[in-house]
């Protein structure tokens, strides 16, 4: 079946993207949700985490896209592949990923992954760039004493943005790594590291 073809950005500040999400009902989303739980932050087609809930079954997988068509097309091929332990969800998390997340369960969630989200790179499109003060404060609030997020780009001045997002939060451990720490590369990765570029990457792990 061909791919989904959807604009490669949207504006997370236009009016239908600043609707507010249907909170997640954490309850029947997966098979076995005493799991613990990675959440893949603006995670496109979400190929990433159809691979790793393959890999690992020892984890349920959420992504989150502000694209809808690509978590419909998302969900459908984790149904088609028996995966009971994956789920997309639409929502603008630049925004909305409290509200989202308000039902999730206690020190459930582990990991968090983003990674090469759009870096808007024009100074008056600052504000679009889905990682913010706001984000982290969410991320620290479900994420258990010691789980972790990975974040990498291969976008240095992001790279930096983002990093310092995390530092300044005061809530997370940070550590430097070289190599990211999971079986499966996204697509971007992959394409950026044929070419031999850089790829900056950090390790946030909750106090």
């Amino acid at each position: 079946m061909p791919r989904v073809r959807v604009h490669q950005h949207v504006n997370p500040l236009s009016p239908f993207y600043r609707q507010e999400p249907v909170p997640l009902g954490y309850k029947g989303l997966f098979a076995d949700t005493s799991k613990p739980l990675l959440l893949d932050i603006g995670c496109a087609r979400g190929r990433f985490l159809l691979r790793m809930a393959e890999a690992d079954p020892s984890r349920n997988y959420l992504g989150v896209e502000i694209r809808e068509p690509l978590v419909a097309e998302a969900n459908r091929l984790a149904e088609e592949a028996g995966l009971s332990n994956l789920h997309y969800s639409f929502c603008n998390a630049m925004l909305w990923l409290e509200r989202l997340l308000e039902g999730l369960p206690e020190a459930i969630l582990e990991v968090v992954t983003i990674q090469f989200p759009d870096p808007w790179f024009k100074k008056k499109h600052a504000k679009r760039r889905m990682v913010n003060p706001e984000m982290v404060e969410t991320v620290a609030s479900h994420l258990r004493q010691g789980g972790r997020v990975f974040v990498q780009t291969d976008i240095e001045f992001l790279a930096e943005e983002m990093f310092e997002h995390f530092r300044t939060s005061g809530k997370f451990i940070e550590q430097t790594t070289a190599e990211n720490p999971f079986p499966i590369k996204t697509e971007r990765e992959k394409a950026v590291e044929d070419k031999q570029l850089p790829v900056y990457r950090r390790l946030f792990v909750r106090k």
